[in-house]
């Protein structure tokens, strides 16, 4: 079919994803993931990255502290993340 094709084509594909919580409970809200293919995976990896971190020890802290129910000192360690801000037209064909 023609969206088939098209999306064999698109250098980007967007997926909505739940976030969860600590305990890897879904989350009442969803992230959106973009995936990459074609131009825009050969210039995220050559162009747009700009330092790539190894976070493996801090999730194994986090997780350490999860396991012995050290919930507040868990979510202190997880990383601050932002809302990326856009038009909401703009996202608006993009809810799942």
């Amino acid at each position: 079919t023609t969206w088939q094709r098209d999306l064999k084509r698109a250098p980007a594909r967007v997926q909505w994803d739940p976030e969860r919580d600590l305990h890897l409970r879904p989350l009442p809200y969803r992230s959106l993931q973009l995936g990459l293919s074609g131009e825009a995976s050969t210039r995220y990896a050559d162009e747009w990255i700009v330092s790539i971190s190894d976070v493996t020890p801090l999730a194994r802290e986090i997780h350490a502290l999860v396991r012995n129910g050290e919930l507040d000192s868990a979510t202190r360690l997880l990383p601050q993340e932002q809302e990326y801000p856009t038009d909401e037209e703009l996202l608006a064909h993009l809810r799942p």
